[in-house]
């Protein structure tokens, strides 16, 4: 345990550089874009996580049985939008959107082809709380 928090206590004084080497010493994977201190506590949770081998069994089933399901859109569902005056009419399909003809992998990559700007998809179709694939 005292190794842990001195290994907690040098993040603290590690700069984004030798943070993202150390993300990737930690994580196996390459360091993502982030700031110095949301890499510090996503090494810190990482370590966290390896020297107390993650969560419980009954912490795991607790949060598998208590975090809702989100309905998916079921293919074949059109989503309908008005936007600037031009009607956006969009085919869900199993694996992914359909729109214009062109097949889109998320909605927010039809939102942001629709706008020029990043959206979230299914809070540009209205579909806030509901799973969308994107």
């Amino acid at each position: 345990m005292v190794k842990l928090k001195e290994r907690l206590a040098t993040l603290t004084r590690m700069g984004r550089s030798e943070l993202r080497k150390e993300w990737e010493r930690v994580c196996k994977q390459p360091a993502p874009n982030l700031s110095a201190d949301l890499l510090r506590l996503g090494i810190a949770y990482r370590l966290q996580e390896k020297a107390h081998r993650g969560l419980s069994r009954a912490s795991l089933s607790e949060l598998q049985t208590t975090a809702p399901a989100r309905p998916a859109i079921k293919p074949g569902t059109r989503l309908v939008r008005s936007w600037n005056g031009r009607t956006i009419s969009v085919l869900v399909e199993e694996d992914g959107f359909v729109f214009d003809d062109r097949n889109y992998p998320s909605l927010s990559a039809i939102a942001r082809e629709v706008t020029g700007a990043h959206w979230s998809g299914p809070r540009f179709f209205g579909l806030r709380g509901l799973a969308a694939n994107g």
